[in-house]
């Protein structure tokens, strides 16, 4: 078989095709950064070029910009793939799991770390498929290792929920500092 033959099947088989998106948005990116360089970076009139404080993130976002270009190109001339938009779908879709863990940090100052945890542990569960009675204990049991752990043993400063301040006195100040 030729070389080039050869690299013909190595391409094929390894490129996914949702690559030609993957290099568009990359490249918009790179030159949008590109484009900020001057107005975020000085320069430095005596310093070697070298020690410019622009010089290496232009050089950094300058490839960036020229390999995605590189990428582009080579997506747009290699034959088409059944499943792009599939493929972008699922990139889209694994930013879901994102959104959860930003609305979890929005919460947990409101109702607290444990039952946070144990709420979001229980939905994620659900969400990912899991139904049954072990899977669901399994997860809520994890959760409430997850706090010990970070809380007691850690002692990380985590926020006290203000749901807590309904709790009588002497267990507000127990999961306070524990929970």
């Amino acid at each position: 078989m030729s070389r080039v033959k050869t690299l013909q099947v190595l391409f094929k088989r390894y490129r996914r095709p949702g690559d030609i998106v993957f290099a568009w948005v990359l490249l918009i990116i790179s030159v949008l950064l590109l484009s900020q360089l001057w107005g975020q970076t000085t320069w430095r009139n005596g310093n070697a070029l070298f020690a410019q404080p622009r010089f290496w993130p232009g050089v950094s976002l300058a490839g960036m910009a020229i390999f995605a270009a590189f990428h582009l190109l080579g997506s747009a001339l290699s034959e088409r793939i059944h499943g792009r938009w599939t493929e972008v779908w699922l990139w889209i879709s694994s930013l879901e799991y994102a959104g959860w863990f930003i609305v979890y940090a929005l919460v947990i100052p409101y109702t607290g770390y444990l039952p946070t945890t144990v709420v979001f542990a229980l939905a994620l569960a659900l969400r990912a498929g899991y139904r049954t009675a072990r899977a669901l204990l399994s997860a809520a049991a994890a959760a409430i290792a997850i706090v010990v752990l970070f809380k007691s043993l850690l002692q990380v400063r985590l926020p006290a929920g203000e749901i807590y301040q309904y709790l009588p006195d002497g267990i507000r100040q127990f999961f306070l500092i524990y929970l």
